[in-house]
């Protein structure tokens, strides 16, 4: 797996890049920014294991376009994007998967309006319920779906905690449930549900099967403390 990103010169990003490593992420296109901040959260959670974080973006809204074209690495077999980016290096990633033929995923996290140019490249685009609410205004996570689906043009799949995840292709809809799990901190379960996505997609899963997959491991997740667990 090759990450693309920025980090400060600072020691947090040092640090990063050396924790990313010794699991066996490819940093070659992670770029370390002078005189800027490693991005940081606060995170909070209470004794239901739910969470409630403060971000302070840092390097992550210094990573331009231009970094991400430049980023070394072959053919991508799937491209995953966040939005901790600005739309521009977003963009740039997601051309990049337009380019090389492989399936687009990006997790509107933290939620924003989607950009038109993003739209027209046909992104699996994969919010939470309350992402989903707050991109399309819908409540009910079947509408919205439906909402984001017509914009897209491409499945949606949202993700619903505990419940598992809704899949929208077209009319179509199939609620994939999640294991019975006990939570202990809920921190960093989107990010393992996206991660595990995006593999399973390499491997040519269809997106069903993949977004099984990605549930069973965000459940895992959660049974432990910390945002990596």
């Amino acid at each position: 797996m090759s990450l693309a990103g920025a980090v400060g010169d600072d020691d947090l990003g040092a640090d990063a890049l050396a924790a990313l490593r010794a699991e066996g992420v490819d940093v070659a296109s992670v770029v370390r920014l002078e005189r800027v901040a490693t991005g940081v959260a606060l995170i909070v959670v209470d004794r239901d294991g739910r969470n409630q974080i403060a971000v302070a973006s840092g390097a992550n809204h210094e990573l331009t376009a231009g970094h991400v074209r430049a980023a070394p690495g072959g053919r991508p077999g799937c491209v995953l994007a966040s939005f901790e980016l600005l739309d521009e290096p977003v963009l740039a990633g997601a051309r990049a998967a337009r380019d090389a033929g492989c399936p687009l995923v990006v997790n509107p996290a933290p939620a924003r309006p989607l950009a038109p140019a993003l739209l027209e490249l046909h992104p699996i685009v994969t919010p939470n319920q309350l992402e989903a609410e707050e991109l399309t205004g819908e409540r009910d996570p079947e509408a919205a779906a439906s909402a984001l689906t017509a914009r897209t043009g491409a499945p949606v799949v949202i993700t619903l905690g505990e419940r598992g995840a809704l899949v929208v292709d077209g009319d179509a809809a199939v609620h994939v449930p999640a294991p019975p799990v006990r939570a202990v901190d809920t921190t960093g379960a989107g990010d393992v549900f996206n991660g595990v996505l995006a593999a399973a997609l390499v491997r040519g899963e269809e997106l069903r099967a993949a977004v099984a997959v990605a549930v069973a491991a965000a459940a895992d997740s959660v049974t432990r403390p910390g945002a990596r667990g």
